[in-house]
């Protein structure tokens, strides 16, 4: 798990639409680096609901926002279309960045172990240092944005 104080990768990877995420494109500002699990799913909807729903604010204060999962670029794009997100989301699907930046692990579903995504959000400064981490339980799918506001 990459932690505060830690400076976080310059490739992130490639959006919905194929284009390469790098940190350095946003150089200068904070950015809101989230991983959840899964497209579509009600805490997932929720969560990206949630950031779109206070986005102007999030950006009012000198925040970006990309999402990322291991969904396929196609999936991206019909859950950003269905839901109006008005930011990248990263089609992580071998799970690089997941694994790279600790959101890939073990985790428990319906009583099973199973490897999965993690739900963490790192908020990270303008010089691309984490600042904050949210992780797991931490985070509050459907008052996300607040948290982040909050900090």
């Amino acid at each position: 798990m990459m932690n505060i104080g830690d400076k976080a990768p310059e490739v992130l990877g490639k959006d919905e639409n194929g284009r390469d995420i790098r940190l350095s494109d946003y150089r200068g500002r904070k950015l809101v680096l989230y991983f959840y699990p899964k497209d579509n799913t009600s805490g997932c909807t929720a969560e990206a609901c949630s950031l779109r729903d206070h986005y102007e604010e999030l950006q009012a204060q000198g925040y970006s926002v990309v999402g990322v999962s291991k969904d396929s670029a196609a999936s991206h794009q019909k859950f950003k279309e269905k839901n109006e997100l008005p930011f990248p989301l990263i089609a992580d699907v071998d799970h690089a960045l997941l694994e790279q930046m600790g959101a890939w692990g073990e985790k428990t579903m319906y009583g099973k172990k199973v490897m999965g995504t993690i739900r963490t959000t790192f908020v990270i400064n303008e010089e691309g240092i984490i600042e904050q981490v949210f992780a797991g339980k931490q985070v509050k799918t459907k008052e996300h944005a607040a948290q982040i506001l909050g900090s």
